[in-house]
Parts: structure tokens; C-alpha cells; sequence
């Protein structure tokens, strides 16, 4: 298994994948600034508003949209080099190969979420007043990066399915109904809203980017234990699933 994380990880590398694992977080950040430095002067050097745009943005876009772009990536990226012909003459596990895949995937939108951490300390160290909040930045990108690794099986099974294009419509799909479903009650059955309802009650901020109130149903931390046992039970039961359909869909 060991060696095939290794290939797996090594077929990205000089890709856009990669670029876009490191350029995205950034690009967040530095929207967040740009937005920020036109803000009121009452707001702008506050650590909550630079918080609020950045996790806001981050799971409402970033894990929709680019988690199904990295999948795309991925797959077409098997297509072009003809792995999946070669793989017929090589003693490799068609469910391992799938499930290494997926745990590439998930390093990358781990290192993501990395980058995200340390591009928003240093730009809140820059324009921002008083110490940093580390436990809300910490907690909202691990509530953020966990949750979204749910949607990866899935994504990659669109990809491997029927492409591209199948991959980025279900990402953009699942943008949409994601913020909607986000702070009502049917949240729990829209998978691309998970990550989302569980950063609301860390940075106070609701999904469609307002700071929450006080005393506002969002400010809820049950949701997050309960999320993280949904995204799991999820994760492995499509996991399971799709990895069963590749190995067929290898054997034929």
C-alpha cells in the first residue's frame, strides 16, 4: 500500500494539481485582504472580519469546486498516460489502487488547508490588531478539511465515471445546494454542506458570509462531533462502494 501512495502522489507532481493545492489557499487570503483593506476603518484590523471571509469562502468554494477539479485532475490524468490499460498486466489490487488514490487526494486538500493556516496567520499578523486566534483558526481548518474528505469518493467516482465534466457539474451542484442546506435543519442530508455548518459555530460566521449574532441557533458545537460522525460513517461506506465498482469496472 505504501508503494502505491508513493506512485500515486509522485504522478502529480509538476502538475496543475499541485499548483493548485498551494495557489488556491493563497488566493483566498489574498482576496480576503484586498476586501478587507476596503472595509470601514471600525473593521479593519480586526482578526473577525479577516476569519469570516476566509473560512467563509474556503468551504463554500474551495471544497465543492476544487475538490472535484483535483478528482477531474486526477482521473484525466490516468486516461492520458494509459494507466488503467497497464494496470491489467501488473499483479496491483484495483480496490487498493482506488483507495490510494482517494488518500493522495486527501493529502493534497491537507496540505491545502496547511497553507490556508499559515497564509491567514501572516496576513493577520500584517493588518490585523492583537493576538492571534490560533484555536479558531486550527479548529475551523481541521473541522473544514475533515469533513470534505467525504465528498472525495464520490467526486472521483464521477470523474472516473464520465469525466471531467461530470466531476465539476456535482461540484457545482453541491456548491449551491451546500450553502442553502447549511443552516436548516435537512443539513445533515446534503454532504457538501457539512463542512460549512461546522465552521459557522468556530468563526461565527453564517454561510452566506454575515457574522452571526449572539445567541444564534448556528452557534450550536453539537453539530460538529455529530458531522464528523456522519462525514465518517459516509466516507467509508463510499469508499467501500465506489472502490468495488472500480475493481468490476477494472476487470473488464
Amino acid at each position: 500500500m505504501l508503494n502505491l501512495l508513493q506512485a500515486e502522489a509522485l504522478k502529480s507532481r509538476r502538475t496543475f494539481a499541485r499548483k493548485l493545492v498551494i495557489g488556491a489557499p493563497l488566493f483566498f487570503v489574498l482576496y480576503a485582504i484586498v476586501v478587507k483593506m476596503l472595509m470601514p476603518d471600525d473593521q479593519l484590523g480586526t482578526w473577525e472580519a479577516l476569519l469570516a471571509m476566509v473560512f467563509n469562502w474556503w468551504p463554500v468554494l474551495f471544497v465543492p469546486l476544487g475538490t472535484a477539479l483535483l478528482c477531474a485532475l486526477t482521473e484525466a490524468r490516468e486516461r492520458k498516460s494509459g494507466a488503467e490499460r497497464s494496470l491489467r498486466a501488473r499483479p496491483v489490487s484495483p480496490r487498493l489502487l482506488w483507495l490510494a488514490k482517494a488518500a493522495v487526494l486527501a493529502g493534497h486538500t491537507l496540505v491545502s488547508s496547511a497553507v490556508l493556516v499559515a497564509s491567514t496567520l501572516i496576513a493577520g499578523l500584517l493588518i490585523a490588531d492583537g493576538p492571534a486566534p490560533l484555536g479558531q483558526i486550527f479548529a475551523a481548518s481541521a473541522a473544514v478539511w475533515a469533513l470534505s474528505t467525504a465528498l472525495i469518493p464520490l467526486q472521483l467516482l464521477a470523474a472516473a465515471w464520465k469525466g471531467t465534466a461530470l466531476s465539476l457539474m456535482l461540484g457545482l451542484a453541491g456548491m449551491f445546494t451546500g450553502v442553502l442546506s447549511a443552516s436548516r435543519p435537512h443539513w445533515l442530508a446534503v454532504p457538501w454542506s457539512w463542512p460549512t455548518r461546522a465552521m459557522s459555530p468556530i468563526i461565527g460566521v453564517h454561510p452566506n458570509g454575515v457574522p452571526l449574532p449572539a445567541g444564534d441557533p448556528l452557534f450550536d458545537r453539537t453539530v460538529i462531533p455529530l458531522g464528523f460522525g456522519l462525514a465518517l460513517a459516509f466516507l467509508a461506506v463510499t469508499l467501500l462502494l465506489t472502490a468495488m465498482w472500480y475493481a468490476r469496472r477494472e476487470v473488464r
